[in-house]
């Protein structure tokens, strides 16, 4: 992607985001979104087929940095390379990165949510392959991966209704011993 066309895609998301933090998702159609981002029409649906395909791409702009798809691999470009998945959304999260707060704390937040989890199902799979703990642990794999993504979706809400007062770090060492009994 150029740097044109990334310029284009974030104003898209920006102008996505702003819509979201003071409307429903159901209620924010294209033409607002072009309108907001000061585009055309065939622009936008050069970069996004819907909205939904938007949604999703937000999501995956979040999530997609973190572990590269073809080599599974944290990237470096952000700095938390070593961090668990845990650490490293956090992280993301507490910078605010996309406005992601906004889609959390919004009426849409069981939208983004629903991304969230699926994705981080993804995250978790690979952030576990290699210890062989979903394995050995007396559930199903599905069952544990579920249980465990639906839990850090729980954390992530908690944290962003207190305020986010504890640290990544901490957060994630509380996260990692309330699961450390199922792995």
């Amino acid at each position: 992607m150029d740097r044109r066309q990334k310029k284009t895609r974030d104003a898209i998301f920006a102008a996505f985001t702003a819509l979201l933090s003071k409307r429903s998702y159901n209620q924010i159609t294209v033409q607002d979104i072009i309108d907001e981002a000061n585009i055309g029409r065939t622009t936008f649906y050069a970069h996004f087929e819907t909205k939904d395909y938007l949604l999703k791409a937000l999501c995956e702009e979040l999530f997609g940095h973190i572990i590269d798809p073809t080599t599974g691999n944290h990237h470096h470009s952000c700095g938390y390379a070593s961090d668990s998945v845990f650490l490293h959304l956090l992280r993301h999260l507490q910078e605010n990165d996309l406005n992601v707060l906004e889609l959390l704390s919004s009426e849409n937040n069981e939208i983004f949510l629903r991304y969230f989890k699926s994705n981080l199902k993804t995250l978790i799979l690979k952030e576990y392959a290699e210890t062989g703990k979903l394995d050995s642990s007396k559930l199903p794999r599905d069952f544990l991966v579920n249980h465990i993504s639906s839990s850090f979706v729980e954390t992530v809400d908690w944290w962003i209704s207190h305020k986010m007062k504890q640290t990544p770090e901490t957060l994630t060492e509380y996260f990692l011993a309330a699961i450390e009994p199922i792995l």
